[in-house]
């Protein structure tokens, strides 16, 4: 087993790098779909398209991106455990200021609409994968971090931790595409050089969760 190791650290190393790049193409086709296409990103504007824009940038950035980061920094950066543990906790923390951030902006923008707040799949499934998130984050700095469980109690929890986190991944992937597919609905767009630039964001999302799982599931080997 051991002389199969430098493989799937050379694999997951691979996996790595195309994560990263899915990941910081999503963001650029981001910025430029908010920025060109949509008028801008701003909370406090009084203009509702603009401060809606502040919804889907924040959550791809933290419920995306950071908890991406968060994952594969504690499965595959060579470093001290603690040093892991701490910086993958950091980054879930992060992502849930900045999450909580997102979703003010979206109530904000149904509010200055005057419209129903969670009424869609995409509201049901978002607010469900923080929910769900801020437990798993809460259960985990108490059981890994402080004041720290039992060893056996871990080792019962840690299974569950690592599927738990894969699997909100997956549902929070699932919010982002839900969510595009809504205002591209919302905006009737169709044929549109739009509609194809809110697609590959969607698409680029999809890739960088596959190889974040990918690479996560690798690093059990290595």
């Amino acid at each position: 087993m051991d002389s199969g190791r430098p493989i799937y650290r050379q694999s997951a190393s691979r996996l790595t790098v195309a994560a990263h790049l899915f990941g910081i193409l999503a963001f650029i086709l981001m910025l430029v779909w908010l920025l060109h296409y949509r008028g801008g990103i701003e909370y406090h504007s009084d203009n509702p398209d603009r401060v809606f824009n502040v919804h889907p940038f924040l959550m791809l950035c933290g419920f995306i991106f950071l908890v991406g980061q968060a994952m594969m920094a504690y499965k595959t950066v060579l470093s001290q455990r603690v040093v892991r543990k701490s910086v993958h906790m950091l980054l879930h923390l992060i992502a849930i200021v900045v999450g909580v951030i997102g979703i003010c902006a979206a109530f904000k923008y149904h509010d200055m609409i005057h419209a129903e707040d969670v009424y869609s799949l995409h509201s049901w499934i978002g607010l469900t994968t923080f929910c769900l998130f801020c437990l798993q984050w809460v259960l985990g700095f108490f059981a890994f971090m402080f004041p720290r469980a039992a060893p056996d109690t871990r080792a019962r929890m840690l299974p569950w931790h690592v599927f738990g986190g894969r699997a909100l991944l997956y549902m929070a992937i699932c919010a982002a595409l839900t969510g595009l597919m809504e205002k591209a609905t919302f905006l009737n767009l169709k044929h549109h050089r739009e509609s194809r630039l809110i697609n590959f964001i969607g698409l680029f999302v999809l890739l960088y969760g596959i190889f974040v799982d990918l690479t996560v599931g690798l690093a059990r080997y290595v």
